[in-house]
């Protein structure tokens, strides 16, 4: 499998009692699949997996390709303390016909990077299907380095990795001495460095309701190889993922998807929703965004 574009990282609709909302998710995924994003991904911290249960990220990943069918790629998130849990969730993932795994480093464990490696190929070992790696250290604890890559790397099944660290050096370091696993942009106001470095795909979960603006960015750096009109884009964004960045990520992307429309419901404890004001702010900040980058993208195509 080759990982190229938009792949968002879903979010998972709440009700008003706090259960998950079978048909506002299905709603979100048709969405998505509308906007022509390249890929979904279920089972990801966008989607709270933390503060789910077993079944419910079963359950929920099995509904997800049921509503998917084979339209879009659909990626299966298997992040876990213990590697038994994930490797159930990777098993599960094979079952329902998922296309891909995203494997990350277990939260709180502090594995070393040969112990992390070790998790990954058994995870990889079980399942037997394309991973995209997922390194987040912010969250986890350990950042995976030249060692956990010289390892997982020899794996066919390990062709991508969501590069969420932020440090530039991880990314040079992929590019250079680890090529054959492709680059995905996991750290949203360093998209178009990345691009820049090859990277030909992109997890952001502000595509979940802003696909579009976020497809304008891959296909300027990526298709059209236009980096002038991806910088504009860019800067368009920055505000947006300014403010994501302000403690209350998902939160905001739920707003989000509030401000167009979708269904989304509150977010599980121990997280709070945004107040007033702050949705007020990102209401404003998406809408200049949208004007913004209209502005740009429709300038480009009378001028093509």
């Amino acid at each position: 499998m080759k990982f190229e574009g938009i792949y968002t990282p879903a979010i998972t609709p709440l009700d008003e009692s706090g259960q998950i909302d079978r048909k506002a998710f299905a709603a979100v995924l048709e969405s998505l699949i509308e906007a022509k994003v390249h890929g979904i991904i279920v089972g990801g911290s966008t989607g709270e997996y933390y503060a789910q249960t077993n079944q419910e990220r079963f359950d929920l990943a099995a509904y997800a390709k049921e509503v998917i069918g084979n339209r879009l790629p659909l990626i299966v998130g298997t992040g876990a303390t213990r590697t038994e849990d994930s490797v159930e969730y990777a098993k599960a993932a094979k079952e329902i016909g998922a296309d891909a795994i995203l494997v990350s480093t277990p939260p709180y464990a502090l594995p070393t990077e040969r112990e992390n490696a070790v998790h990954a190929l058994t995870v990889d070992r079980a399942a037997n299907m394309p991973i995209m790696l997922y390194n987040y250290p912010a969250r986890m604890g350990v950042m995976m380095g030249e060692e956990y890559f010289s390892r997982v790397g020899k794996s066919k099944n390990v062709v991508a990795i969501k590069e969420s660290s932020g440090e530039m050096a991880n990314l040079h370091l992929l590019a250079r001495k680890f090529p054959h696993i492709a680059l995905s942009c996991g750290w949203d106001d360093q998209a178009l460095e990345f691009f820049a470095w090859g990277a030909r795909s992109w997890v952001c979960a502000g595509s979940n309701f802003l696909p579009k603006e976020h497809v304008a960015l891959y296909e300027a750096c990526v298709v059209e190889k236009n980096f002038d009109k991806g910088r504009a884009i860019m800067s368009a964004m920055l505000p947006l993922m300014d403010f994501l960045e302000c403690g209350k990520f998902v939160q905001s992307i739920k707003h989000g998807c509030e401000i167009i429309g979708l269904k989304a419901g509150s977010v599980r404890a121990p997280l709070r929703p945004l107040n007033s004001d702050e949705k007020r702010t990102l209401e404003t900040v998406v809408a200049t965004l949208k004007r913004t980058v209209g502005k740009i993208t429709s300038g480009a195509n009378r001028h093509a």
